[in-house]
This record gives structure tokens, sequence and C-alpha cells, in this order.
């Protein structure tokens, strides 16, 4: 199996450390702080007992901790990397500088990716000799229970590097979405930042507090979220499918988001748009059985939860 290298020891460091040994790859860390290299092994192992404990490691914690190794100097790290996973902070400085190491230590064809949550590729890579490698792979956190990776490629970025990218996190046992065009925040923190902003005025307005707005989140929007995802979760909420609920509480949507001064209503076309998608996953005819299948893996899921309470 190939090498990733992981630059940062920080909690994605970590989390990446797993990914990538419970999916059998060789893992070299590197962190500049010595006291942070000297706890990644300690903290990988604390989260592979409790995944062990779930059922959800193949190996023992031990197998896979011996995947792992923690080095001194960052080029040892990346010497033999098909993939460098940048997990330094959100700095553009610092990772204009660690990528212009790594594009000049790392071999010629790995790929280098950053963990970026915002920044992307073009504003720290762009002068590189070797851009053309760079990208942003934004995971969920953490990504060894998030399994969503966010493939986001600068304009710069070769096509072939993108798709060996999305090989190597679809091998590692993540859904690697590509995302076509940068764009600050990418897709997860987009939709995250949507909800959170409307969650704070809802607090500044005194409509509702904290506890209560994750509450209705917690187990009423997201709770089928969870399952769904936002189009399913209204493809299937009216008869008729999306088109159906574009129409009937489509002009309200537009007047609530009017009202926090983003005026975006769902156009003909745009519905239209993904109508066509909606049908092309789901037949009208399948809507029933769709419907009945939501509810089935939404009480097994209320199952769960009320088990572990």
């Amino acid at each position: 199996m190939e090498t990733v290298a992981i630059v940062g020891g920080g909690s994605i460091g970590v989390a990446f450390c797993i990914v990538f040994a419970r999916s059998g790859f060789t893992v070299k860390l590197y962190d500049p702080d010595d006291a942070r290299r000297r706890a990644v092994k300690p903290e990988v192992h604390a989260r592979l007992a409790d995944l062990e404990e779930f059922g959800l490691l193949d190996h023992a914690p031990a197998t896979l901790l011996a995947r792992i190794t923690v080095v001194d100097e960052l080029a040892d790290a990346v010497r033999d990397a098909a993939l460098v996973q940048e997990c330094a902070p959100e700095r553009i400085d610092l990772k204009r500088d660690l990528f212009a190491q790594l594009d000049a230590l790392a071999p010629a064809d790995a790929v280098l990716a950053s963990s970026s949550s915002a920044l992307v590729a073009s504003s720290f890579a762009d002068v590189l000799p070797g851009r053309e490698r760079c990208l942003v792979a934004h995971p969920g956190n953490p990504p060894y229970l998030i399994p969503v990776i966010e493939i986001v490629p600068a304009p710069f970025t070769s096509d072939d590097t993108t798709r060996r990218a999305l090989a190597l996190y679809e091998t590692a046992g993540l859904h690697a979405v590509r995302v076509s065009g940068e764009i600050e925040g990418f897709i997860f923190n987009r939709l995250q930042g949507a909800v959170l902003r409307e969650a704070y005025c809802l607090v500044r307005d005194g409509i509702a507090s904290t506890g209560d707005i994750d509450r209705v989140m917690r187990d009423g929007v997201g709770l089928r979220w969870s399952i769904t995802g936002p189009f399913e979760t209204v493809d299937l909420n009216t008869r008729g499918g999306i088109a159906s609920h574009a129409q009937k509480m489509g002009p309200a949507y537009e007047r609530m988001g009017a009202s926090r001064g983003q005026h975006d209503p769902w156009t003909t076309d745009l519905v239209a748009q993904v109508a066509s998608e909606r049908r092309a996953a789901l037949p009208l005819d399948q809507w029933d059985a769709r419907v009945q299948w939501r509810d089935r893996r939404l009480m097994a899921l209320i199952r769960e939860r009320s088990a572990a309470r």
C-alpha cells in the first residue's frame, strides 16, 4: 500500500492518521512541535480504543498504530509519499511557506492536498513550480467518523492530480465529492454557515434560545437530514416531489431569505434543474417505496438513539 504523509499533528492530523492507517496505508506524520509529535500516538491509540469498543475496526489498534510513524523532519515524512495531507492552521502565510517546502521536498508525482476549511488553493499555491499538483481536500470532522471529503481543485490543478486524489481518498474509505470551482467555505461550510447564520439571528432576535435551536436541529431537521439530506428530504415531504414542494413553499422561503437581506428566489429554471436531478435519482413511481424506506431508516435510528441514552 502507498505512503501518505500528514503534515500537522493537531486534531485533524491525528484523525487522518486513523483514516489512512485503517485503510492499509503507511502513514508518516510530521509536526514542527516536539511536544505535539510525542502526543500523536497516545491520542491515536485512545481514539482507536474507542473505535474498537464500538466494533468499527477490522484490525487490532496495535496493528493500525504500527502503520504510523512520527518523524522529526518534514523531508522524512514526504520523501516517499503518494499523497501529502497538510493539516496546518488556517493561515495563508503559513500555508504559502509550507506548500513551497512541500513542492520542493515531495516526489514530483505526489498529490499535495490542504485540509483547509475555507481557503482555496489559489490563495497559497498559485506561484509554485508544481502548482498543478496542489488542491484542497477538506474533510468532515472527525474524518474517521464523518466519511465525506471535498476535493477542490484550483484552476491550475491538473485533471490527473484531481483524478488521483479522488481515487486515493475513496481507497481510504472516504466519499470524495469534487467541488466544481473554487468558492470560500466549499460545500460543507457553506451549508453549515447558512444554518449557523440563521441560528445566530434567531437568538439575537429573541425568537429562541441556543438550547431550543439545538433541539430543533438535533431532534428535527438534523434527524431527517442524516438519512436523506436537504433535497431528498423535501422531495419526500410532498407528494408530487420537489417540484410540488417548490411551488407550495418557494414563495415563503423567498420571503424568509429576503427578510435576512438575501434575495435568492428559486427560479423556474433552477427548480426544473433540481427536479430533473431528483427524478433521475428517484422516478415518481418509486416515491411511495422511498418514503417507506425513509421512515424505516428513521425508526432504526430512533431506536439506536433511545438505546444509547
